[in-house]
C-alpha cells in the first residue's frame, strides 16, 4: 500500500515537472527583445518602411541613373555610373524587402481596424511597386509576398505584365485616397511619432496619393491615352475629392538621412557634373547650378597670340598656346573654355583626363573641372533631403498634360511657371525666379520639349523620374560618348542572374515580353536596351 502512494505521488510529481518545463523551454523559445508580429503595432515597422524607400530612391537617383540622364559623371570608378557597366547585377531583392515589411503594416492595420495605417501602406506599395516595374518590367505583383502561404506558385511567382501592375497600382492609389480622406481626429490610431515625411499628416499623404497617380497615369499616356486622359482630368478637375501637391511645403521628402557620398569624401571627389546638364543651365543662367555645383577653380584660357609651348597658371588661371594641344593629341572637344562651370561629357574615354587635368593619377582633384557644392560632403545640410515626389514634378506633369490639349483648370504655362517656381523655392533660390522666368530659353515657349526638359533639369537629385520621362518621349536627347557600348542611353535594368536561376521559368517568359531593339540584339530580349510594355509601339525613346 505504502509502495503505491510513492509510485502515485512520484507520478504526479514526473507530470508536474514535465508540465513545468515544458513551459519553461516555450518561454526559452520567445525572444523578449522581440515583437509578437500578432500582436505589434504596425506603426514599429512602419518607420522602417517609409527610411528604406527614402534610401532606395535617393541612392538611385544620385548613382547609376543619374549618370544615364547626365546629371553628373564619375572620373574615378566610372564603368557603371558613365558606361552602363552593370552587367546583370541589378537587383530587385531589398525593394522587395520593403515590400514584405508594408506587406506587415497592412495586415496588422486591418487586423486592428486602422484606417490611417492602411491608406499609407497603400501609398507606399503603390512607390515601391511602380518603381519595380518601371525599372525592369513585367515583374512579380500578385503572389509576390505569399511565399510564407507556401505553393511553387507563392515560392517561385509568375511575372505580372507591366500594363497590370500600372492599373493594379492605379487602383490601390484611389482606394488609398478614400482611406485618408477623414481629418486627423476622425481616426482611431495616429502615426505622428512613426512618420517621418508628415508627421503623421493624413492630409498631406492624401495628396501625395493623388499625386503618385498623376505620375502613373501620365507613365501610360502613350500607351493608354483615354485612361490617362480621364483620371488626370478627374483630379485636376475636383481638388476637394483629389487633392495633390500644390506647393512646396507639401513635397514627400525624408528630412532625417542626409545622402552625402561618403565620410571619407572619396565618392564625393570623384562624382562631378555632367556636361549635358551644365551647358543646359548655363544656357538659362540657373542659380540652381550655383547650389548644386561649385565654379572650376582655375579656369582654362586657349589664346592664339600665346608663345608656342605657353602652359602657366597666372592671375587664377590657366593660359595655354594651341600647340598645346596638339603636342597632347587633343581637340577642342577634349576641354572647356568656360570660366564658371565645367562638366564631364558624359561617356569620355578618359575622364580622369578631361580639360588638361594636372595629374591624371589625382583626378578627383581636377581643378579644371566643377566638383559638387560642399553640401554634399556634410551631414547637416538643410537642402539634402530623400525626395520622393515634389509639386514641381507634379506641375510638370499638369503642364504636359494641357499642353497635350487635356481640359485642365490652368493653363500649361501656369503649370509650367508654378513648376519651376516650386524647385527654386525647394532649393532655396526662389527669389530668382521673377527674373528667371524671363529668360531666354526658360520663359514658356508651348513645346514639350521645353516641358521635359526643364522638368529633367528640376529632377536633380530624383534623376530615376528624368529617366522614365526620357523613354516615354525621348526628352531630353541625350547622346552616349565615345566609351558607352551602345549609340544609345539604356532604357531598362536587366532581370539579375539570381532571378533567372531562382525563377528561370516565369523570368524566361517575361523576357519574351521585351521588345528586341537595334541597340539590343546582340544581347537577346534581357538587354537594357529593350523595350518593356510601356514603350513598345511608340517609337520612343530612339
Amino acid at each position: 500500500m505504502q509502495r503505491n502512494k510513492i509510485v502515485v505521488i512520484l507520478s504526479i510529481f514526473i507530470a508536474l515537472s514535465s508540465m513545468s518545463c515544458k513551459k519553461y523551454l516555450m518561454d526559452l523559445n520567445k525572444d523578449p527583445n522581440g515583437i509578437d508580429p500578432e500582436t505589434a503595432n504596425p506603426n514599429l515597422v512602419l518607420t522602417k518602411v517609409l527610411s528604406s524607400t527614402g534610401m532606395t530612391l535617393t541612392n538611385l537617383g544620385y548613382g547609376d541613373v543619374a549618370g544615364v540622364m547626365q546629371h553628373t559623371q564619375k572620373d574615378g570608378w566610372a564603368d557603371g555610373h558613365n558606361n552602363y557597366d552593370w552587367g546583370l547585377s541589378n537587383d530587385w531583392t531589398g525593394y522587395y524587402d520593403i515590400l514584405r515589411d508594408n506587406k506587415f503594416v497592412y495586415e496588422r492595420a486591418e487586423a486592428l481596424g486602422y484606417d490611417l495605417q492602411k491608406g499609407v501602406s497603400l501609398v507606399m506599395k503603390s512607390m515601391v511597386f511602380g518603381l519595380i516595374t518601371d525599372l525592369f518590367g513585367d515583374a512579380p505583383y500578385t503572389t509576390a509576398l505569399n511565399a510564407d502561404k507556401g505553393g511553387n506558385e507563392n515560392v517561385f511567382p509568375a511575372f505580372d505584365k507591366q500594363r497590370d501592375i500600372y492599373m493594379g497600382i492605379l487602383a490601390d492609389l484611389e482606394t488609398a485616397n478614400t482611406l485618408l480622406s477623414k481629418s486627423k481626429n476622425e481616426y482611431n490610431s495616429s502615426i505622428e511619432a512613426a512618420d517621418i515625411y508628415y508627421k503623421g499628416d493624413p492630409a498631406k499623404w492624401r495628396k501625395l496619393a493623388n499625386s503618385l497617380r498623376l505620375r502613373y497615369l501620365m507613365r501610360i499616356s502613350a500607351k493608354e491615352p483615354a485612361i490617362a486622359k480621364a483620371g488626370i482630368e478627374q483630379i485636376a478637375g475636383n481638388p476637394a475629392n483629389y487633392p495633390i501637391i500644390a506647393t512646396a511645403a507639401d513635397d514627400a521628402n525624408m528630412p532625417s538621412w542626409t545622402p552625402v557620398y561618403d565620410v571619407s569624401e572619396s565618392n564625393y571627389r570623384r562624382i562631378k557634373m555632367c556636361q549635358t546638364l551644365v551647358e543646359a543651365m548655363r544656357a538659362g543662367n540657373d542659380p540652381r547650378l550655383g547650389v548644386w555645383a561649385k565654379k572650376v577653380e582655375i579656369p582654362i584660357v586657349l589664346d592664339d597670340e600665346l608663345p608656342a609651348g605657353t602652359d602657366k597658371i597666372e592671375d587664377g588661371k590657366r593660359y595655354i598656346s594651341p600647340d598645346i594641344l596638339t603636342q597632347k593629341g587633343l581637340t577642342m572637344d577634349d576641354i572647356s573654355l568656360n570660366p564658371d562651370y565645367v562638366g564631364l561629357p558624359p561617356s569620355y574615354m578618359a575622364p580622369a583626363a578631361y580639360n588638361l587635368s594636372p595629374d591624371v593619377n589625382q583626378a578627383a582633384f581636377n581643378p579644371h573641372v566643377s566638383w559638387l557644392s560642399d553640401m554634399y560632403r556634410t551631414f547637416n545640410s538643410p537642402l539634402l533631403k530623400s525626395r520622393l515626389l515634389s509639386a514641381s514634378e507634379v506641375n510638370f506633369i499638369l503642364a504636359e498634360a494641357a499642353w497635350m490639349g487635356w481640359s485642365l483648370p490652368e493653363t500649361a504655362e501656369t503649370y509650367y511657371n508654378n513648376a519651376i517656381r516650386s524647385s527654386l523655392e525647394t532649393w532655396g533660390v526662389g527669389a530668382a525666379y521673377a527674373d528667371f522666368i524671363t529668360r531666354p530659353g526658360v520663359a514658356y515657349e508651348g513645346t514639350q520639349e521645353q516641358i521635359i526638359t526643364q522638368k529633367w533639369i528640376a529632377s536633380w537629385q530624383a534623376a530615376t523620374e528624368s529617366w522614365f520621362d526620357y523613354r516615354r518621349t525621348g526628352i531630353p536627347a541625350l547622346h552616349t560618348g565615345p566609351q558607352a557600348p551602345k549609340a544609345a542611353v539604356p532604357i531598362r535594368f536587366y532581370y539579375m542572374i539570381s532571378e533567372r536561376n531562382l525563377n528561370k521559368a516565369n523570368t524566361e517568359a517575361a523576357m519574351q515580353n521585351l521588345e528586341v531593339t537595334n541597340f539590343s540584339q546582340s544581347e537577346g530580349a534581357n538587354s537594357a536596351w529593350s523595350k518593356p510594355w510601356v514603350s513598345q509601339g511608340t517609337g520612343k525613346p530612339w
